[in-house]
């Protein structure tokens, strides 16, 4: 009976977006962001959140940042999941030993587990995004995990070499063009073919993710001051600048080098709907200065759609109740609009004329609703 009603409700309501969400290290503050951003029962409204853990992990982390009323769902499998509830997918079953603060090769096995269950099920097309919570680098290595991080991973999974990293806040937003290496090493790695792929996926995805029909991209040079002129450095003569040109003949909107220090303070910044740094920190020490609390880690570039909370496991503060759950909900949100955004534009690449009908339809109910 219960379930009938629940039928009726959902008659013409649009279809929730099918959230997939990896718990991360279990020891860190994954599953306590995971459980305060889920709290928030406005998600509900236009999603199915599937946490892929136990409800027995779920249950420890509730009662350690004392979080009662979190309810949630079991199910045996994501095509199992209840719209509009938090449903857990239970990955292991086993009573688990917690180490709060602590990377352990218990945390790491657990945490590649979910991520791993969780891939599975986006392949296979029974979750529609992918939220991924902080993992440990080195816990999860010790369990076998071999990539350097998330990004690295999911481009292995799609058979590609690379996917782009982009943090985004709002109009904010910085992609790189190598991720997690030694800085010694970035200089030997930047060739002209390189940087052009990347403000090539960059401009890609601006258009199909964010639905920016002509992005405007910043791209940083390599040295302080972008070498001022080869006074410190070659590689804006040689290698950035060559690929900013190719990239422009090829019609894409790129512009630099520029001096990657006093970027971001400059009111020119909001230009452009995009930056491209050259490294890790070039860009991401700049970025999460400005949107540490709310920005979102995003890899673009792959043919699904995974995002991730810009920061990491936090060990200090497991267990404490102190994590803002802000970036893992800007990161559940922003999944769903790229998928509603890749999902528009598909619709309207198949039938532009009942895209232009239905955007007037959409207009004129306005007006006349204004008129009411």
């Amino acid at each position: 009976m219960e379930k009938e009603k629940e039928k009726i409700k959902e008659e013409g309501r649009a279809v929730p977006i099918r959230v997939g969400i990896s718990i991360g290290d279990i020891n860190g503050i994954g599953p306590e962001i995971v459980i305060k951003a889920l709290a928030d029962s406005r998600l509900l409204l236009d999603c199915t959140p599937i946490i892929y853990a136990s409800s027995k992990t779920i249950s420890f982390h509730k009662k350690a940042i004392n979080e009662p009323e979190f309810n949630y769902q079991n199910c045996k499998s994501a095509t199992e999941a209840v719209n509009r509830k938090i449903n857990i997918v239970n990955v292991w079953n086993e009573e688990v030993q917690f180490e709060l603060g602590k990377g352990t090769e218990a945390s790491g096995k657990y945490a590649f587990l979910s991520l791993e269950k969780a891939t599975e099920d986006l392949a296979a097309g029974k979750i529609d995004v992918l939220v991924t919570a902080p993992i440990s680098k080195e816990a999860i290595g010790k369990a076998g995990f071999q990539f350097p991080g998330h990004t690295e991973y999911l481009a292995h999974l799609a058979g590609m070499d690379e996917a782009l990293m982009m943090m985004v806040s709002g109009s904010l937003r910085v992609a790189l063009v190598t991720t997690h290496l030694p800085l010694k090493d970035v200089s030997s790695s930047l060739t002209r073919e390189k940087i052009l792929s990347k403000i090539k996926e960059l401009d890609s995805s601006l258009k199909k993710d964010f639905g920016i029909q002509r992005p405007k991209i910043a791209v940083f040079g390599l040295n302080p001051h972008a070498s001022e002129n080869g006074k410190m450095g070659t590689e804006e003569a040689e290698i950035i600048t060559p690929a900013i040109n190719a990239a422009r003949n090829e019609d894409i909107f790129a512009l630099g080098p520029f001096p990657a220090d006093g970027f971001f303070g400059s009111p020119n910044r909001g230009q452009y709907d995009a930056v491209l740094a050259m490294y890790h920190d070039q860009g991401l020490a700049a970025f999460k200065a400005l949107a540490f609390e709310d920005g979102v880690n995003y890899t673009a570039g792959l043919p699904i759609v995974r995002t991730s909370p810009d920061h990491g496991t936090a060990f200090d503060i497991a267990g404490k109740n102190e994590a803002n759950p802000q970036s893992m909900r800007s990161a559940i949100y922003l999944a769903m609009d790229i998928y509603n955004t890749r999902k528009f534009l598909k619709e309207v690449a198949l039938n532009p004329l009942q895209a232009q009908e239905s955007s007037h339809h959409r207009k004129r109910g306005a007006r006349e609703h204004e008129i009411e």
